[in-house]
């Protein structure tokens, strides 16, 4: 990148965010005949999937209790789906296995995606549970299971080949990505508080439109924006709430057991759906038989060639840091992510252990040193914004959604070319302000 340049759009972000909304946008500019891939420039501190997406586990599924991330997942998959090869993506399927605290939500998400038509079986009840899960592995052995919905569609995708080929398929189109350019501030016009240019540490962008889409490091474009740092948001009581932050922090906790992945196939020898486990059943550890915790707990997992071992993550946690300090960087070296600690290995492999009897006694292969997880951005309400803010600035804030929502991009690139998404609507920043949140499940996943 020269050290004065400009662009149409610049595009902040080479993860699956940016990467996808670069890609959509040059095919929108060329079928609308208002540009091309040329008009476009991604943008990257430092590489192609440098960042959350470059770690994420991969996981592409809809199982969502609030509607409009239904809706919105299920237009996701449909873009996984359009081009596996390209997206290293892998169409196992999913399944929610859940206690009875969580069999009304469960089942409230089965019937809105027959109503969607997202294929999926549903199953019930303590013996025919353990009956359909006997049917896929022969070790299952999870307790206090009630519910089991089996997502038909879905799956995981290979995360850092998805984005080289989300990258590539960008780039045919002319489109022009730039690493190594980190984002220092911005210009705006004289009479508004429009951004006219995008200042670098390679120089100043000049453009007309800019694409926020730098997951976990939202927050640090939001300052740059001057948007604001509290908001006010209105209660399901109709109550105003004044200066809620406007962004929380979670540490996700994310690794992989070091086991030959074949290690996982079903019991007629395929490769099994992504398992997700949410229980209340009591958890002891696999090492000592002491107890971790009697509270509801959850882990997914999977099989991954990419990781090399069975990968997945737990129930996040709250970071009760100053979210100024840890936001500016989340994936830095002072920041709780990619290493986890002894706990989070000790209560994950005993999670696996409580499952399937094959990964009892496996603690010893864990792969200490794979970097996954990190810290997620969260908004108040834990589902994303979509939304334009001075005048011509789109942000992108996934609030930790992010990898799976590959068709955001799509929609994204739509608007940008004026073409209004129902699908994004319910997104939108307003929302706040109108107490238009989305409704709250019993999982123990903010983001479910």
């Amino acid at each position: 990148m020269e050290q004065s340049s400009s662009s149409k759009y610049v595009i902040i972000g080479a993860g699956i965010h940016g990467l996808s909304t670069a890609y959509h946008l040059a095919l929108q500019l060329k079928a609308t005949g208002k540009g091309s891939g040329e008009d476009i420039l991604v943008v990257d501190k430092t590489a192609i999937g440098g960042g959350a997406s470059g770690i994420a586990c991969g996981v592409v599924r809809n199982n969502y209790f609030q509607p409009a991330m239904r809706e919105l997942m299920a237009h996701s998959v449909g873009v996984w789906e359009s081009d596996p090869k390209a997206y290293s993506y892998h169409p196992v399927g999913y399944m929610q296995i859940s206690a009875e605290c969580m069999h009304a939500d469960v089942a409230t998400i089965y019937e809105q995606q027959q109503a969607i038509d997202y294929e999926s079986t549903f199953i019930e009840g303590t013996d025919d549970c353990r009956k359909y899960m006997l049917g896929i592995f022969d070790d299952w052995q999870a307790q206090g299971i009630t519910s089991v919905l089996h997502e038909k569609r879905g799956g995981y995708a290979n995360n850092t080949a998805s984005l080289y080929g989300l990258a590539g398929k960008a780039e045919a189109e002319g489109v022009r990505i730039a690493t190594g350019v980190e984002v220092l501030g911005f210009e705006y016009g004289n009479n508004s508080g429009a951004v006219t240019g995008v200042v670098t540490n390679r120089g100043t962008i000049a453009c007309d439109a800019v694409v926020v889409g730098a997951g976990p490091w939202v927050l640090k474009f939001w300052d740059m924006l001057d948007l604001p740092k509290a908001i006010s948001i209105k209660g399901p009581d109709g109550v105003m709430h004044d200066d809620v932050p406007m962004w929380k922090f979670w540490c996700l906790e994310e690794g992989t057991l070091g086991v030959d992945p074949e290690m996982h196939k079903t019991n007629d020898g395929s490769m099994p759906p992504v398992i997700h486990v949410d229980t209340d059943a009591p958890l002891y550890s696999d090492v000592d038989g002491s107890l971790i915790t009697d509270k509801l707990w959850g882990l997914y997992y999977k099989p991954d060639f990419n990781f090399g071992g069975i990968q997945g993550g737990a129930s996040p946690y709250k970071v009760d840091e100053d979210p100024d300090k840890v936001a500016i960087d989340p994936y830095g070296p002072d920041s709780p992510d990619f290493i986890v600690g002894d706990d989070f290995i000790h209560m994950w492999c005993s999670m696996l252990a409580h499952c399937q009897k094959r990964f009892e006694g496996k603690i010893s292969v864990y792969k200490h040193k794979e970097k996954s997880g990190g810290l997620g951005c969260f908004t108040p309400d834990n589902f994303p914004v979509f939304d334009t803010f001075r005048e011509n600035v789109y942000v992108i804030a996934d609030s930790n959604h992010g990898y799976k929502m590959i068709g955001v991009g799509k929609l994204v690139a739509q608007e940008l070319v004026g073409e209004k998404s129902k699908l994004l609507e319910p997104f939108r920043f307003g929302r706040f302000a109108k107490g238009e949140l989305h409704p709250v499940s019993h999982s123990p996943f903010p983001w479910s």
